[in-house]
Parts: structure tokens; sequence; C-alpha cells
């Protein structure tokens, strides 16, 4: 996944839990401006703390990169048995 796709999807992700960058990088226990660096070009995220944004999301960490669906956690509610 390249940096526009994940930056689009960290955002896609934090505008559906209703939250601002400011936030979500304190809720993970960044500085206030994590997130607006990851979504502005900077690095990606450590495996650590990409885990972390999946759980503060709800969503497991393979879920991340399908972007065309766009509530995971309800879809997959809907799959278990």
């Amino acid at each position: 996944m390249g940096k526009d796709a994940f930056s689009k999807r960290l955002t896609e992700l934090r505008l559906a839990k209703n939250v601002s960058a400011r936030d979500m990088s304190l809720s993970l226990g960044q500085s206030h401006g994590y997130i607006n660096n990851i979504k502005n070009g900077g690095n990606y995220p450590p495996m650590t703390i990409f885990f972390c944004i999946c759980d503060y999301s709800g969503i497991m960490p393979e879920e991340f990169s399908v972007v065309e669906n766009k509530d995971p956690v309800k879809t997959r509610g809907c799959c278990r048995r």
C-alpha cells in the first residue's frame, strides 16, 4: 500500500470514528500532530502504532487495506455465525 493510499485509509477510519487528527494522535499516546504528519506524507507508523491504529479504529490489521469496505466493523459483524 502506497503512502497516499495509506493516508487516505487512515483519514477514512478517523472520520468514521468522528474524531480529529489531534484527538486520534493523543488517544494513541503520540504527539498532537502525529496523525497529521502521517497524513501529509510523512513516514509510515511503526508496526506497534499501526496495530494501535487498527485497534483504535475497531478493525483487524488485514482490514486496513480493504478500502472499498467503508464500514469493516459492521461487515464483520454481519458475517459472523
